[in-house]
């Protein structure tokens, strides 16, 4: 696929099929065509760390951020995902965009890094926040993607932990920046939610791994 502008990708992202009945135990929201293609082309245009690279999508869910890379040029790209329902979505999309991407089920936390240690060039992911029972999952998603990546690894995480989130990159061995500040628009799509939907404030982060 040619070399997308902006615009152009998040009007694609944006036709994506999302979870159909989303599980809260895997705290499982959509990522918006918006936000995913802003920090995709951010990666690429300011990093050049999409284009002509190996890239992991940790989390992958129904696929937004994978497809987004595979579109931006990626060689290669390779989404994880534990949910068997995420991931007929996420075929479901492939097959509509016309990209063939890899998917693996599997535990991220269990299974990785195994046989991808510093396999990719860079990670990417949108992980649980762990607002719920799963408390400090980011750091864990964080800690996988850092045994993963060669380059860099791109994460979104709640304002609100910045500090901590930027002192723990620091120990995992990394350069941590905040390249965006963003607000992540929650639809309802729990029966806990009292609101049609709720804008929570993200830290869009690069983590630069030593090479």
């Amino acid at each position: 696929m040619a070399r997308l502008r902006l615009r152009e990708l998040e009007e694609y992202l944006q036709e994506l099929e999302v979870f159909d009945k989303p599980k809260i135990l895997l705290e499982q929201y959509p990522t918006s065509g918006h936000i995913a293609a802003n920090i995709l082309y951010t990666a690429q245009s300011q990093f050049n760390d999409l284009e002509n690279c190996l890239v992991a999508d940790l989390g992958t869910g129904c696929g937004t951020l994978a497809l987004g890379a595979q579109m931006l040029g990626a060689s290669s790209v390779i989404g994880f995902e534990i949910d068997r329902d995420a991931l007929q979505t996420f075929y479901n999309n492939c097959q509509e965009m016309e990209l063939d991407i890899e998917a693996v089920q599997c535990d991220v936390l269990q299974y990785l890094p195994g046989k991808f240690e510093k396999y990719f060039d860079t990670v990417i992911m949108n992980p649980p926040f762990g607002t719920k029972h799963n408390a400090g999952i980011d750091m864990k998603f964080l800690e996988i993607g850092t045994k993963l990546a060669r380059k860099a690894v791109y994460s979104l995480h709640k304002r609100s932990t910045r500090n901590y989130v930027l002192k723990k990159g620091i120990q995992l061995g990394t350069k941590a920046k905040v390249i965006a500040e963003l607000r992540y628009d929650l639809p309802q799509v729990y029966k806990f939610h009292k609101k049609a939907s709720v804008d929570i404030e993200v830290d869009f982060i690069r983590f630069e791994l030593n090479s």
